[in-house]
């Protein structure tokens, strides 16, 4: 195991951190290490120890052999806000936009705080788990959200296959403002877009923001996070992670709380048990199987890491193949990437109808998890000389495709086949049985 946390520079979404210290400085579990200008988040040190190094990516800190169960505490701010901005709390779902900017949002009384319990992706189960532990937190969390953004309701929004965890919150709630709805079992239910359609009945313009219906989306471990920040002055230096996949554990599966902001990726898949075979495993993954990027065992994880997946050996097709990139999945980039680990040749790449190119060229999906149909990719597809497709889509959109894709004698791979394989769970293809739109 590693003594070094490496904290990133670049953590969240905007400006990248300033470092505040130097090489050779003895540093605090909690001290203040990062500062920044606009838009962005202030970094902490997770750990005691010493800082042995700092370049333009990173500050490497050599943890101490003993450490504190204590952390600096941060100043507590005039309001919510100020105090949440003070603890460098970002979104912990996935994207990191800086959470004080969204508790500056006035809902003038009437809006809503959306909680964004889905925990949308395959295997990741860790907001469950926190759901479960301590949902007095939760709502606790949700309530001084409300206060700070004028908020007359609160929404809990998870998927209907967790009954036990609605349950918990349902029976825990004695707030009459707060509620919890039940969204369909599919992916991707998480997107912030599709909280707001589930939780209000607006579908949100793909350029829109959640205030545009008088609402603020937010993860349910950043609630847990601002919890800290408020009632006991803890900066955001730990994180739950999920770590599953090809690994000798009975269970394929761990998760770990309060694991320290830059601890090495590696590190984390040796507490899970080690890789069941290291030199022929196909490839680690940070984040979940649909969003989730290709990562190495010497990265850190980030204040926005939730997984750490491993897969099998990929499934080698020499095919040539067509891509369908989906704005709820992974981007061309990341397909072809799959398909080399395949030594597949792409021939044709296309889009999903419902993808809109947004700023910076991020794909945006008009109504996330609905579908209209996918015939017209298929056999643009097929037109280019594609024998096999790699999709990247969401439930419903992958349902469409394989509604035609046989049908043109068309195998289908899905970006996230071999992680599914890898843990036992069956692949995304059709709708189930009591799945609903």
């Amino acid at each position: 195991m590693s003594n070094t946390v490496h904290l990133l520079l670049k953590q969240n979404i905007g400006a990248k951190n300033t470092p505040i210290v130097k090489v050779g400085d003895e540093v605090k579990r909690g001290q203040l290490i990062g500062d920044y200008e606009g838009l962005g988040a202030y970094l902490h040190s997770s750990v005691d120890g010493k800082v042995i190094e700092i370049n333009d990516d990173e500050i490497v800190i050599e943890a101490n052999d003993v450490q504190s169960e204590d952390y600096v505490k941060i100043q507590q701010g005039s309001t919510i806000q100020e105090t949440v901005k003070n603890a460098g709390i970002v979104g912990l779902g996935g994207a990191g936009f800086p959470t004080h900017i969204k508790l500056g949002t006035d809902l003038g009384g009437t809006g809503y705080i959306l909680c964004n319990a889905a925990e949308c992706e395959p295997i990741l189960s860790h907001n469950m788990n926190q759901v479960l532990a301590n949902p007095k937190k939760l709502i606790r969390g949700m309530q001084i959200c409300m206060e700070a953004c004028n908020a007359a309701h609160g929404v809990f929004a998870l998927k209907e296959i967790h009954p036990k965890e609605i349950q918990a919150l349902e029976k825990t709630i004695d707030d009459p403002r707060i509620t919890v709805k039940a969204m369909p079992d599919l992916y991707p239910m998480g997107e912030e877009r599709a909280v707001v359609r589930e939780c209000l009945g607006v579908v949100l313009d793909t350029d829109k923001l959640p205030s545009e219906v008088n609402a603020v989306v937010i993860n349910s471990e950043t609630l847990g996070a601002i919890v800290d920040a408020v009632d006991d002055l803890k900066p955001l230096i730990d994180k739950q992670i999920t770590v599953a996949g090809y690994l000798n554990t009975a269970n394929s599966l761990e998760i770990f709380n309060n694991v320290p902001i830059g601890t090495k990726v590696g590190d984390l898949i040796e507490r899970a048990g080690g890789i069941y075979k290291y030199g022929e495993y196909g490839e680690i993954i940070m984040g979940g199987p649909f969003t989730g990027l290709s990562t190495t065992y010497d990265s850190p994880i980030k204040k926005a890491t939730g997984g750490i997946l491993v897969t099998k050996p990929y499934e080698k097709d020499t095919r040539k193949m067509g891509l369908l990139v989906c704005a709820c999945g992974g981007n061309e980039a990341r397909l072809r990437e799959i398909a080399g680990y395949m030594n597949s040749e792409v021939v044709g790449v296309e889009r999903c109808k419902q993808a809109v190119e947004g700023k910076g060229g991020v794909l945006k999906c008009e109504n996330p998890g609905h579908c209209p149909g996918q015939a017209e990719k298929m056999l643009k597809l097929k037109k280019a000389g594609a024998e096999t497709v790699l999709i990247s889509n969401c439930t419903d959109c992958t349902n469409t495709v394989m509604g035609v894709a046989p049908k043109m004698k068309m195998p289908v791979y899905h970006q996230t086949d071999t992680i599914l394989e890898t843990m036992g769970i069956e692949k995304v293809r059709y709708l189930k049985d009591g799945q609903k739109k």
